[in-house]
Formats: C-alpha cells, structure tokens, sequence
C-alpha cells in the first residue's frame, strides 16, 4: 500500500480521463459520467435559444482540464470545478451568489440546483406575482446562465455519483489501496461500536482508523471532527489519506443526514451495523419511519454496492426495516442480542455487571453457510466467557456488535472467536462515553446520553451498582427538537434521585427558555428532587458539593465536546475537565 501523501491533484485532469481511467474499478462512474453529460446536453437544448449553450458545447465539458473538485465556493482555486449543491433549507439568493462567485475561478461548474430556474428565482423582486416560468424572468436567467465566465452543467443526480466522482480524481495522480470500511448507523451506540471495531481489529493485527463525532484518523492520533458525517468531498479525502497513511480498516458512524444527504456515496462499505432507533433528529426527518428509512439506507446494495454483512439489533423495534433492506439486497445478515430467550446469531446469555465492567456469558449460533466457514472456536451453538471493562448493559449490545463485525473480517484477520474475546480486557471506551472521571469517594460518570433514550440506559445500568442516590445532570440543545425537552426531563427523573437540569449547547436560544421547555408537565414531587442551575459549570460544581460518598453522579449530554456554544459562539468547556476541578477543589480526589 502506497503511504506517501503528496497532493495527488497537482496535475490536471478532465472528466474524460476520469471515466476511462475508472472504469474497471469505480461502480459505474463511466456510466454515470456518459449519463451526466447526455442529461445536460438534453436539457441545453431543450432550453437553447440563440444565446444558449449548444448541445455540443456541453460535451466539450468533458474535455476541459480542471485540478480538483471544490464544495465550498470560498475555496475555490483557479481552474478547480465547483459542485453547486441544494441546501437543507433553500435559499435562492444565496445560492446564486455561490454561483457567481464561483463562476469567476472554476473551470466549470457542475450544478444539482437547476440553474435557469435558480437565477429565474432569484431574480424575482419580493412579494411580485409573477409565475417563475414568465418568459421575462426565464429570458433574463438565460442571458445571465450565458454571461457566466465558467459552463455551468445541470446535473440534478450529481449526489448519485459525487463521492465515486471525487475519489476517481484523488486516484487518478496517485492510487492507494483504500481501507474495507465497517460503518455503524443507529441513534445511539454509533461512537462507542465504531471504536470498539477498530481497537479490536487492531489488537488482532490490523492497522485500524476511524471517522465520526469523537474525532476522525488513525487509532491514537484522532483529530476532533465538526460533524459525525462531513460532506462528499470531505469523506473521500479522508478515506483516501488513510489509505495513505497504512490504515487496512476504517470504522465510520453513518449519521441519518449522512446517509439522506448520500455524504457516504463511493464509499466501499463492506460490514454495515445497526443499533437502535429512538427520538432524535425530528427537527430534519418528518416523523421516525422517514428517520428509520434514511437508516435502512445503509443496508442497501443499490447505494453501497461492496456490502457483504449486515449486523442487527434485534431487540430494536426497527430492526426489522433494517432486516428487510439487508434480505433484499442479498447480504450475510447477522443479529445481536441480550435477550437469552431470542434466537440471534450473537447473544449475551448471561450479564454479571459492576462498577468496574461487565462479565458476559456469549452464545454464539453462526449457521455455517451465512459465515462462508468463519470457524468460532470450536463454540459454535455453545458460549463462551467473555471480560469487558465497560460500564453499562447497553454497552455489552455494542460489544456484540463490535465483535460480529470483527467476526465478518475474516478475510483479513484471524476470526477465531477465541482471540477476539481475549483482546476485549484491553478495550477502552470511547472518551465521554460512561467515562468514569478518577475520586476518592463517590461515582463520577460523564457521558454523551443527549435522547431519552439514551439518558434512560445510562442511569437504568448504573442504578443497580448506587448504594446511595443516583444524580443526573444534563440538559437540552437549543436549536433542535424542541419536543424532545420534556422527554429528556421525564427520563432523567425516572431514572435518577436527583436532578439537576441545566444548559447544554443553547445555540441561539435562551438557556432559560429551553429550561422551562424541559419542565413541561413535572409534578410537585419531580420539583422537589431538581435543581435549576442555568450555568453547567455551576451545576456541576452543585452536583459534586451535593453528592454523599455512596452516590453516583451522571454528567450527561455533552460527552466528548470540549466546547460549549453559546450565542452562536463556541467557549472552551468539556465536561470531564470541569468536573476534575470541582472534585479537587472539594477535596474528593
């Protein structure tokens, strides 16, 4: 595997060259660039007038050279192509700026908005009736389309292609063996299963990586990421740079956006996992069998093509959307579960839990045709004894995930159920997740529980080890599901003795607006064990000055992120940090 990482875009290249050199290796890339171009050449001429580009003029596209393909119009270089793509919430205007500007640098530019009816629109004065399609508007769009310095080519299906489109160009100065890609979607657990995945693939010989909300690179050296899936051309460049770097497995969380946005499109995603689906995100999915579909996407050969496992939760209510994808597209299902009376090809037949971690009695049933011969140890139908130092029972679901995906590389690590269970002693949780922060008395936990369903699991595994009282201190984000607030109180104070409701990353609202969302329909019993405090770092403070030696403290909410964002600003803040002070200043470490 090549590791050097010179820029592999120095040179020139047209879109041409892409198709022929990608052919044989890139899942119908020619097919869709030939499709591209035929699209755009149809709709020039069905558009065509004097002034318009001709059919022929579109082909040429194909032919101009160009040096890489920008997303964002702010780094465009000369000669770069710009991919115009429609935003989550349409803006018009804005989107003609980026083409303007664009226009000025590009070679060309490759528009998924329409572009005669975007510059139609955008020229339409405020509050005028006037139809879109008035030959006046549709007229002065062409004549503006024509005066453009740069081709602009309408390509509506250009997210079907982007990230196949994108590598062809960063292999074709320079190609890489690209790592096999383990991807994990769910509400929760995503974090946690992806390096879970890589930390054992490497401890059983592989040099291993990952890409989602705790940071993206190889194991050891990860760099904060800003979202859990970045965009195409993002994607593709990461992936590309840990071929480079050596890496032989990534292990990604595929977000729902990332997925309806096709963010992960051309990415080679061999083994694909499904946790669990609960409230979240339905200030962008309509309701949740549209949040549950833009999952299943995951599962569908039709969007990645080098699928071969699907891992399941079935214990999940949706899992079985997950099943159905995963039968129709012809892959290697396997389930998990931690119910000893359900038949799944991975179960955890028997849970002994402490403060220190789990131990698991796992019942492996691999038919021998779904596993292609993968031998388990002689364990086949039996169980065997397995050690983990994580906290929390939902974290023995994302065990059993981590560790059938291990199981579903056999074909590049020794899948021997045996060795893989003997590197789960060394595993270490993923930071923010159940993360136990060092006291001399006292439980301190910080985690990234921000759904109910989440905050519900956490405190639900860690109630049954509190000699005393469970505490639980979290809040809600601003700028999102706001129906969620309530639920996220509700689950706190089911599952906690004390509660201390505080701001999380307000955004642009008001942390006291969002907390008085969050106490929609408590009892004068819940307001007796809850605390108010607005400022977190002052919550915590309270918690710990607050708790007895028997009790256990819950910091939930923001897990990992070592900011906090306010007014629509981002301050230093994390979590763990804050609450080492606290503990040292009184005098609890």
């Amino acid at each position: 595997m090549t590791t050097s990482t010179s820029s592999p875009s120095s040179a020139t290249v047209t879109l041409q060259q892409l198709a022929e050199a990608s052919s044989s290796h890139r899942h119908g890339l020619q097919q869709a660039l030939n499709a591209m171009i035929t699209t755009s050449a149809q709709t020039s001429v069905n558009q065509v007038t004097e002034n318009q580009v001709t059919e022929n003029q579109v082909s040429l596209v194909v032919h101009i050279p160009f040096h890489q393909f920008r997303l964002d119009s702010r780094q465009l270089a000369t000669s770069d192509v710009f991919v115009l793509l429609k935003s989550q919430i349409p803006n018009c205007q804005k989107s003609r700026d980026y083409l303007y500007q664009a226009a000025k640098k590009a070679a060309f530019i490759l528009s998924e908005i329409d572009p005669i009816a975007l510059l139609a629109t955008a020229n339409v004065p405020p509050h005028a009736n006037i139809a879109l399609t008035s030959d006046t508007f549709q007229s002065s769009a062409q004549q503006q389309l024509t005066a453009l310095p740069s081709p602009v080519l309408y390509v509506p299906n250009i997210r079907d292609f982007l990230g196949d489109l994108c590598q062809a160009r960063l292999q074709y100065q320079q190609p890489v063996s690209l790592p096999t890609v383990v991807a994990v979607t769910g509400t929760n657990g995503k974090t946690t299963i992806s390096q879970l995945v890589a930390q054992l693939t490497q401890l059983t010989g592989m040099s291993s990586a990952v890409m989602g909300t705790a940071g993206n690179g190889k194991l050891g050296a990860l760099v904060q990421a800003s979202h859990t899936t970045g965009d195409a051309l993002a994607v593709q460049q990461f992936l590309y740079q840990m071929g480079c770097d050596g890496a032989e497995l990534l292990a990604l969380e595929a977000s729902s956006h990332g997925l309806d946005q096709q963010r992960l499109q051309g990415v080679p995603v061999s083994v694909a996992i499904y946790t669990n689906l609960s409230r979240d995100h339905l200030d962008y999915h309509a309701d949740m069998t549209e949040y549950a579909a833009a999952k299943a996407k995951l599962f569908d050969k039709a969007h990645f093509p080098d699928l071969t496992h699907a891992i399941i939760n079935i214990d999940d209510e949706y899992a079985q959307v997950m099943l159905d994808t995963a039968h129709a597209s012809d892959l290697t299902v396997w389930t998990y579960s931690l119910d000893a009376s359900k038949t799944a090809t991975f179960v955890a037949a028997d849970i002994k839990p402490s403060l220190q971690g789990v131990e698991i009695a796992l019942r492996v049933d691999v038919d021998s045709t779904d596993c292609d011969g993968t031998d388990l140890g002689g364990k086949k139908d039996g169980s065997i004894n397995v050690v983990s130092p994580l906290l929390g029972r939902f974290n023995v679901a994302n065990l059993l995930a981590a560790m059938a995906a291990t199981v579903a590389l056999g074909s590049d690590v020794d899948t021997d159920i045996e060795p893989i269970a003997a590197a789960v002693p060394k595993l270490q949780g993923a930071v923010g997740r159940m993360q136990r922060v060092p006291s001399n008395n006292g439980c301190f936990i910080v985690d990234y529980a921000h759904t109910p369903d989440a905050l519900r699991q956490v405190l639900a595994s860690l109630k049954t080890h509190c000699k005393g009282q469970l505490w639980a201190v979290f809040g809600c984000g601003g700028d999102r599901d706001a129906g969620k607030r309530p639920l996220m109180a509700q689950a706190g104070l089911a599952g906690a003795d004390q509660v201390i409701l505080t701001a999380d990353n307000p955004r642009s609202e008001d942390p006291n607006v969002i907390l008085q969302d969050m106490q929609a329909g408590m009892s004068d019993e819940q307001y007796q064990r809850t605390h108010i405090e607005p400022a977190r770092q002052a919550a915590i403070e309270y918690a710990v000055s607050h708790a007895a030696v028997d009790d256990i403290v819950v910091i939930a909410g923001k897990g990992h992120e070592t900011y906090q964002e306010i007014d629509n600003v981002r301050y230093d803040f994390d979590d763990s940090v804050v609450l080492q002070h606290a503990l040292s200043n009184a005098g609890r470490v």
